[in-house]
C-alpha cells in the first residue's frame, strides 16, 4: 500500500469514526483506534496516540455548533472536568507500563459497554420532581431546544456523576477515547441530564480530557503527526457533520448501527489482545 492510499483511507475512516462520535456523543475513538490497529496494523499505543489528537478535534468541531444551537451545559462541563482530566492523567500514566494484549482486552469491553448504552432508548420528558439543592447553588439547572420549544430540566445525582467522570478520564487515558460512553451513563442516567444535552456536554467536554492524557502521550513519542494528521482532519469534518444532523434528526437508528459495528470490533479487539496478535 501506498503512502498516499494507506493516508487517504485512514481519513476516510476517520471521518465516518467522527460523524458516529458526534451523534452519539461516545467520541470517534471507540470506532478509530480499532480500525488502525485491527484494519491498518498500527501499534495501538499510536493508534491511541493518533486517537486523542482526533478527540481534541472532535471537540473543537463539534462542542462549537452545539454551544451556538443552545444544546450543552457549559457550566456542568467544566465542573466535571476537574475530576475528568484527573483521571485521564493517571490513566495515560499507566498505559505505558500494560502489554498492549492487555489494553486491547480493556478496549473490547470498553466497546461492549458503550454498544448496550448506545442502543437503549432514552426519555427527554421534563422533570417535575423538587430540586436539588447541590444543583441549585452551582446553577446546574437550565435549559434546551426542542421540537415542543424551549424545555427545563434539573440535574440530580452530583457526587455519584462526579465519580463516574473519574472513571472516565481514566479511560480516556488510558485507551485514547473520549470515553463519551461512561460520560454520558453519569449525566443521563446517573445526574438525570436529558439525552442530548449529555451528548452534547460530552462532546463539549472531550477535548480537555483528551488534551490532558495527549501529553503524556506526546513525551513518550506515541503520537506520529504522518498518521494523527489524516486522523484530525477526517475526524473533525465528521464530527461537524453528525453535529448539524443531530439538532435536526432522530438518531435512534444511528445508535442501533453503531451499537452493531462496534461489537463487531470489540469482539475482534478482544480476540486480538487474548491471542497477542496486537
Amino acid at each position: 500500500m501506498t503512502t498516499l492510499l494507506f493516508t487517504t483511507l485512514v481519513a476516510a475512516s476517520s471521518l465516518l469514526a467522527g460523524f458516529l462520535g458526534a451523534l452519539t456523543g461516545l467520541g470517534g475513538g471507540v470506532v478509530l483506534v480499532p480500525l488502525l490497529t485491527l484494519v491498518f496494523g498500527v501499534d495501538i499505543r499510536y493508534a491511541i496516540g493518533a486517537s486523542l489528537v482526533s478527540v481534541i478535534a472532535t471537540s473543537s468541531g463539534a462542542a462549537a455548533a452545539y454551544v451556538k444551537e443552545g444544546y450543552s451545559n457549559i457550566r456542568i462541563g467544566m465542573v466535571l472536568e476537574i475530576a475528568t482530566t484527573t483521571g485521564a492523567l493517571g490513566g495515560a500514566a499507566l498505559a505505558a507500563h500494560l502489554p498492549t494484549g492487555a489494553i486491547a482486552v480493556v478496549f473490547g469491553l470498553v466497546l461492549l459497554s458503550s454498544a448496550w448504552f448506545s442502543s437503549r432508548p432514552k426519555s427527554e420528558e421534563a422533570d417535575t420532581a423538587a430540586p436539588d439543592r447541590l444543583a441549585t447553588m452551582l446553577r446546574f439547572d437550565s435549559t434546551y431546544p426542542t421540537a415542543r420549544g424551549v424545555q427545563t430540566y434539573r440535574v440530580r445525582g452530583i457526587p455519584g456523576g462526579f465519580g463516574l467522570m473519574f472513571v472516565a478520564g481514566g479511560l480516556s487515558g488510558l485507551l485514547g477515547i473520549g470515553s463519551g460512553a461512561v460520560k454520558v451513563l453519569a449525566m443521563d442516567q446517573v445526574m438525570r441530564i436529558p439525552f442530548k444535552v449529555s451528548t452534547t456536554t460530552s462532546n463539549f467536554m472531550i477535548g480537555v480530557t483528551a488534551a490532558a492524557s495527549a501529553g503524556v502521550y506526546l513525551n513518550r513519542g506515541y503520537i506520529d503527526p504522518g498518521l494523527a494528521m489524516p486522523v484530525m482532519l477526517g475526524v473533525l469534518a465528521g464530527s461537524m457533520t453528525g453535529a448539524r444532523i443531530l439538532a435536526h434528526a432522530p438518531t435512534k437508528v444511528l445508535r442501533l448501527v453503531f451499537a452493531v459495528v462496534i461489537v463487531v470490533l470489540a469482539i475482534e479487539m478482544i480476540y486480538q489482545g487474548l491471542t497477542g496478535r496486537v
